[in-house]
């Protein structure tokens, strides 16, 4: 009760650098297209109840976690803005499923694949859930996969409740890049 506040203020700090250009490489590559749809303030709610979805799911993960792995993630603080920007990806996913993300991938070769927004955000989501259990049964992590999950699921639950239709996607080629071992 006494902390209600942080739940907004924690979706504007991050733990360091690259925690920050990470989330801010999504944010610039998904969300101008999403606010295009959203219109500039519905999609500042719609960024905020993204947040706070993902910190729902957050806690709720923690608190059904083991107890030791429960322990050691209440001493954690939750930072970032991931679990909002996983909202964006959440609608870029239903409002653009088609649209050609450029992704570089690094490999034996670094090459780049244009694949459809559907299939890289399916596999983001497919990886964040898969971690999100691991997370649960004693696989310690300093990532809030749960957060990602909930933020995701409020992004796509908020597109359909609210009927948001896309609006035309502007042309964008970004190379996100991607790592296999």
């Amino acid at each position: 009760g006494k902390r209600l506040w942080t739940l907004l203020t924690s979706m504007f700090m991050h733990a360091d650098i690259l925690h920050l250009a990470g989330n801010m490489l999504y944010l610039y590559i998904f969300g101008d297209n999403v606010e295009d749809a959203f219109g500039k303030f519905k999609y500042i709610i719609f960024y905020l109840l993204c947040g706070f979805g993902a910190s729902f799911i957050h806690i709720s993960s923690i608190a059904i976690s083991l107890p030791s792995i429960r322990e050691l993630n209440l001493q954690i603080p939750a930072v970032g803005a991931s679990g909002a920007i996983s909202g964006v990806l959440g609608a870029y996913m239903i409002l653009y499923p088609h649209a050609r993300i450029k992704t570089l991938v690094i490999s034996w070769f670094i090459t780049i694949v244009t694949i459809p927004a559907y299939y890289y955000i399916g596999i983001w989501f497919i990886y964040q859930f898969i971690m999100g259990i691991y997370s649960l049964t004693g696989l310690f992590s300093n990532v809030a996969f749960w957060a990602h999950i909930g933020g995701f699921l409020t992004g796509v639950v908020i597109v359909k409740v609210w009927k948001i239709k896309p609006k035309r996607r502007r042309l964008v080629y970004y190379y996100i890049p991607v790592e296999y071992y």
